[in-house]
């Protein structure tokens, strides 16, 4: 099913879904396994994956040389999605990036998606490359999520980049893309974001997922300012559980977000992570509690394919 048709049939109650990450090359999946297993008691309706874009490392050559190699560390993606689906029977979503891949690339993607029955995607430009001041498409790749979700469109559409063909069995793609509560880090204003998310509204996104916020006043603003604007499409929160000291210094420098003076509070109060990991589960508990009694349609967790906080927050929230 789509996401869209899972929101539907829950008739205004809150869906409970997450977020993983596939492990790095040379590690199994078995671990990945057993932080889902914990949460399927929530059932949730659909899970993410996400799909990282290529980086840069550097060989030892001998001789104090060094060679610059270009790699995935987590591939691997559509496997886990599809490996997924048939051990728990649940939707997945694979994320479909712009940064480091061709049109042509994504077009195969899609197209095996679509032979694996996976129905959903998430459309994403995906971040700068660590040696680049700003995003950079791959030659030939699509430069805006925008561009993407035009892809995928004209592909549930049945109409290829290059072949002209008849097309019996046409993909048709639910398609999900990002919001910003405190805008994307390069807009230069929350309302320029938001007419960006509306272009990509207007060319097909089927709903929106939000970047982590800890403060709800921040959705519930967006939220407004995005139905002011015609933005019809569900809008899901993602939540994000504080786990160590140092998320007060990174998740800020990293994703340009706030944080509530209560939490930063919270935390320089703790002696240890194992303290913050507890501020970090009952803050996103209230979090939860309070955007699921305002009817939000799906609580979405970044997990970062950790299970037990999130299981401690979703036994208390569902």
């Amino acid at each position: 099913m789509k996401v869209t048709e899972h929101i539907a049939a829950a008739k205004g109650k809150t869906l409970f879904s997450f977020e993983i990450i596939p492990p790095q090359k040379g590690k199994g999946i078995q671990e990945l396994y057993d932080n889902i297993d914990p949460l399927m008691e929530f059932k949730p309706p659909f899970i993410d994956v996400t799909t990282s874009r290529e980086e840069f490392i550097y060989v030892d050559k001998g001789n104090g040389l060094l060679d610059k190699k270009l790699t995935r560390m987590r591939p691997g993606t559509l496997g886990i999605c599809a490996s997924i689906k048939h051990k728990y029977t649940v939707d997945t979503v694979p994320h479909v990036l712009c940064g480091g891949f061709t049109k042509e690339e994504t077009e195969y993607l899609l197209v095996d998606c679509h032979y694996l029955g996976i129905n959903n995607v998430m459309a994403l430009r995906g971040d700068a490359m660590k040696d680049e001041q700003s995003f950079v498409a791959k030659d030939g790749g699509n430069n805006f999520a925008v561009d993407l979700v035009q892809q995928i469109k004209l592909l549930n559409e049945g109409k290829y980049l290059h072949d002209v063909m008849h097309v019996d069995n046409k993909a048709d793609f639910c398609i999900g893309v990002a919001g910003y509560p405190e805008k994307h880090l390069e807009s230069p204003s929350l309302i320029s974001d938001l007419k960006r998310l509306k272009e990509k509204v207007d060319a097909g996104a089927d709903y929106v997922v939000t970047q982590m916020f800890f403060d709800n006043a921040k959705y519930f603003e967006f939220v407004a300012k995005a139905r002011e604007m015609g933005i019809t499409v569900p809008i899901i929160p993602g939540i994000k559980p504080l786990a160590v000291q140092r998320h007060l210094q990174i998740l800020p420098q990293i994703f340009r977000i706030d944080l509530p003076e209560d939490l930063i509070d919270a935390v320089d109060k703790c002696k240890t992570n194992a303290d913050v990991k507890l501020v970090g589960i009952e803050w996103a508990i209230q979090q939860s509690l309070e955007l699921k009694a305002a009817g939000v349609p799906v609580l979405h967790y970044y997990s970062m394919g950790k299970s037990e906080n999130i299981r401690q927050i979703a036994s208390k929230v569902f």
